[in-house]
């Protein structure tokens, strides 16, 4: 029988991380690694993703960085072209590239919204349009949703909730489609508040007035959601699909 743990292991396996020049991204691309998959990196900053790829090398994996615009549909197809002329498969997408702004509603402009949206949903969609023609059954694709596609939290976000609320749709959709007829699953992760780059642009004290949503009194540890990733592109779980599974630290309960 096999062990548990092995369904954990991600050894032959080739993982796609977009957005991978930051943040949550490198987190990502390096438990990836740690979990035995080679690592396509791309992000539209290919100096930050040459670091990126020293920390996949070092876990001992091969890494690919390609400097990538996802919210063009033809460099998303040219991303996946460029992967499989290196390593002939992908089995693994990780929908994370996202910007975020806050606008108020009444002043945001279209190109504000829109540029939200071409990055954060319309990006994740081309993405996992160009993955989805090659990648073969037991694939795996996660799309990088967050809470504020379920509550909010006082910032005036609408183009960003919107289009996680929008990837989350799209995760169910991609699901339903990709099921039976491919073999390839698609889930999302909705995380609470994680240190990132994203996080360090909130103004002073406005996580600090969010604590006491935070049940387990912190903000979360990368790690910890690129754990939760593990969990979701493995045979761990392999019959786990079309869900979004919200790593919070309770904050979506209160």
């Amino acid at each position: 029988m096999t062990n548990v743990l092995d369904k954990f292991r991600l050894d032959g396996r080739v993982a796609l991380v977009t957005g991978a020049s930051s943040g949550l991204g490198v987190a990502f691309a390096e438990c990836l690694a740690e979990a035995g998959a080679d690592v396509v990196l791309a992000a539209r900053r290919l100096d930050k993703l040459d670091e990126t790829a020293a920390r996949v090398r070092a876990a001992g994996r091969a890494a690919l960085p390609i400097a990538t615009d996802i919210a063009d549909p033809d460099q998303c197809t040219a991303l996946v072209a460029a992967a499989m002329a290196e390593y002939g498969r992908i089995d693994i997408l990780v929908n994370n590239a996202g910007v975020a702004t806050a606008h108020p509603a009444t002043r945001e402009t279209p190109e504000q919204f829109r540029s939200v949206v071409d990055i954060n949903l319309n990006g994740a969609y081309w993405a996992a349009q160009a993955c989805g023609r090659v990648m073969e059954p037991g694939s795996a694709i996660v799309n990088i949703a967050s809470i504020l596609g379920i509550t909010t939290a006082g910032l005036p976000q609408a183009a960003y909730s919107a289009s996680k609320a929008g990837l989350m749709g799209l995760t169910r959709d991609l699901a339903q489609q990709w099921g039976a007829r491919k073999g390839i699953r698609v889930n999302a992760l909705a995380p609470g508040f994680f240190a990132s780059e994203m996080t360090e642009q909130y103004r002073d004290g406005y996580l600090d007035g969010l604590a006491p949503r935070m049940l387990l009194g912190r903000q979360g540890d990368p790690r910890e959601l690129a754990a939760t990733l593990i969990w979701l592109v493995s045979d761990a779980s392999g019959y786990v699909t079309g869900q979004a599974i919200t790593v919070d630290g309770g904050v979506t309960i209160t």
